[in-house]
């Protein structure tokens, strides 16, 4: 199962993304170089809002230093005030105290604990200040970084050829520009930055601790290995645990987008129960995962703190001691003590970091399984320009087979359409008529054979050069949000209203379009969803006649209207396809009579060809499908 699921990834599918590829992680990692100002104006101002916050403990220290120090010293010279100044003196003398000196410390006491304080808030300020800053860059960063993964995926799945749609579902490529690239840009947001501070502040802090009692930092020193290798345990554990929450949430939002997009299927066929416990399922499967997740991170904090505190007292224990044998100052105790707590900040912080770069280091293979996926059609090296064509497409024993395996679809399939014809494509659902409009514009390549355009193998030329060429109107009428006018317009957002209402009136859409109170501004709902199925038929072929094309591929693209307005269309496109090589699937009896060459399929195979007349007499497939599928069109025709 597991070289079947490689040879997938292989193949331009994404996998499941049950393990995150650290390497992947770090690939994203990598986009902070095109922010290098961003990257380089927070990492400096976290490394000093940090340098701020280690310098406060060491004030802190002097602060309480400064207190018992004074408070002694108002004591000692308290007491000895009343008596004899040349004998107190003379016992200071012996045991080794400068009265004077104290006496003046007291008086700059308050003076220095002043000066201290306001030390202390200048840090603080700089502190509040440098932390602002660097979350603000931060945030700033990471959104700049989603917007270049979300457009890099969005460019790709624009790139990928159609087998790659064909094998994977749209809700999960939508999780992934949506939920997957929000798990990352948290991590870099956040979490990466995080464990910069981390890092500064654990290292810095051991530093200062060193320098200031080693015996007492190596008390601390050995619970640092155990907590960090609880992390790594703990690391290894949940990285599959939330790539397996986002290959759940797939499924989720991969339920949602189907139910959403046929929600008329499913209330024509009353399946809403159905549909709810399915969809029910999806995210109590989902939330299964999330409580699994939760009960392992419920017992990691726990267990940090518990270190932590086993920590806390050994520096009590030890201190303590310290200070009773005169080792130690208050002060140094309780800056040990702020300095010890900055060393299970960052262990504290681990289990959040940890949290978060299991999340992005499984949303990053899942997104860079897109951005890597191969995509079976594409431009060659060296391709070039197609120009302006007459229109001869030539088919030269083209085989095909959907991922390059199992039984052909077409089968050494061989015509020649002179420029100007209109051939029409006739044969049984699964004969290949579909396939061969789908190989015209490269939505597929060829598995043996060439398709030629004057002579030239598509192959050689330029995808964007050779679609230009070639104007659509697939089975399935795909309307975008906006207006009729922006719909029409299209593939050529730049023609003016004149050339958009000539092709409106070309597909006889023109009438119906002024029926509406706004007209060519009207919006056309989500899907089309306010247009009828004629309609939006009629848009689709407006679409693409108005960029004017050489070849024209009409797939089925009466199907939804009426005789009446077919005969309205019908005509225009016969006009229309004077000059231009044209192919239509044929489903109307009107189609055939008006064609140049009718190609009948089978099976993937070219079983005749001819005219109406002459595979009438020859041909009994012909004769067959033209009796069951035509024929009742002739009587309104005639």
């Amino acid at each position: 199962m597991q070289a079947t699921a490689k040879a997938q990834r292989r193949d331009g599918r994404p996998g499941d993304g049950r393990r995150g590829n650290p390497k992947d992680l770090t690939r994203a990692i990598r986009y902070l170089g095109r922010y290098q100002q961003l990257t380089l104006a927070a990492t400096v101002a976290l490394i000093i809002a940090t340098a701020a916050q280690l310098a406060v403990p060491q004030l802190v220290q002097n602060i309480i230093d400064t207190i018992v120090t004074n408070g002694v010293n108002k004591t000692i010279l308290d007491h000895t005030a009343s008596f004899p100044q040349t004998q107190v003196q003379a016992f200071a003398a012996q045991i080794g105290l400068d009265l004077a000196q104290m006496q003046l410390d007291l008086d700059n006491a308050p003076r220095a604990l002043l000066i201290a304080g306001i030390i202390v808030v200048v840090f603080a300020i700089a502190r509040g200040f440098f932390t602002f800053a660097q979350t603000y860059w931060s945030q700033a960063l990471s959104q700049n970084i989603a917007f270049e993964l979300r457009n890099d995926i969005f460019a790709k799945i624009q790139r990928l050829s159609f087998s790659y749609h064909d094998k994977n579902r749209t809700g999960q490529l939508m999780i992934r520009a949506t939920d997957d690239v929000e798990k990352l840009r948290l991590f870099i947001g956040q979490g990466l930055l995080l464990a910069l501070q981390s890092v500064i502040l654990l290292v810095g802090t051991l530093a200062i601790l060193l320098a200031a009692n080693v015996q007492l930092t190596l008390v601390v020193l050995p619970v640092l290995p155990i907590a960090m290798i609880v992390f790594m345990v703990f690391g290894a554990i949940a990285q599959p645990l939330f790539a397996e929450v986002q290959k759940r949430l797939s499924r989720v939002n991969t339920i949602l987008q189907e139910n959403m997009a046929g929600l008329k299927v499913v209330k024509s066929f009353t399946t809403e129960p159905r549909e709810q416990a399915r969809f029910q399922e999806s995210i109590d499967s989902e939330l299964e995962q999330r409580i699994k997740i939760s009960r392992v991170f419920s017992f990691l904090f726990p267990f940090i703190f518990l270190v932590a505190n086993l920590g806390q007292a050994a520096i009590l224990y030890y201190g303590g001691k310290a200070i009773v044998a005169g080792d130690f100052t208050i002060g140094e105790w309780q800056k040990f003590s702020l300095y010890l707590t900055f060393v299970f900040i960052p262990m504290g912080q681990l289990g959040f970091i940890i949290n978060l770069m299991a999340q992005a280091a499984a949303s990053a293979t899942r997104i860079f399984e897109i951005l890597d996926a191969k995509n079976d059609v594409e431009n060659k090296p060296g391709a070039r320009e197609l120009g302006a064509v007459n229109g001869r497409i030539q088919f030269d024993a083209v085989t095909f087979r959907y991922f390059g395996s199992g039984d052909p679809v077409l089968a050494n399939v061989s015509f020649t359409a002179a420029p100007g014809q209109t051939v029409a494509l006739l044969g049984s659902t699964g004969s290949g008529k579909s396939t061969i409009i789908n190989l015209m514009p490269r939505f597929y390549d060829v598995s043996e054979g060439r398709i030629l355009i004057d002579g030239h193998d598509i192959r050689d030329v330029t995808i964007e050069s050779l679609r230009k060429q070639i104007g659509i109107v697939l089975q399935e009428t795909n309307l975008f949000s906006g207006s009729i006018r922006d719909n029409i317009a299209f593939g050529r957002p730049d023609a003016s209203d004149a050339e958009i209402i000539a092709a409106a009136q070309a597909a006889a859409a023109h009438d119906f379009i002024l029926e509406f109170p706004d007209g060519y501004d009207t919006p056309v709902g989500e899907r089309g969803s306010t247009l009828s199925g004629g309609q939006k038929q009629r848009i689709a072929i407006a679409r693409a006649l108005l960029l004017n094309p050489r070849i024209l591929i009409l797939d089925d693209s009466t199907s939804s209207v009426d005789l009446n307005t077919e005969y309205q269309i019908q005509k225009a496109l016969d006009k229309l396809m004077e000059g231009r090589t044209s192919f239509v699937i044929a489903q109307r009896i009107s189609t055939v009579l008006n064609a140049d060459q009718i190609l009948v399929l089978d099976k993937g195979q070219i079983v005749d060809r001819g005219v109406h007349e002459e595979l009438m007499e020859r041909s009994a497939i012909y004769a067959e499908i033209y009796h069951s599928q035509l024929a009742e069109d002739v009587a309104i025709d005639d």
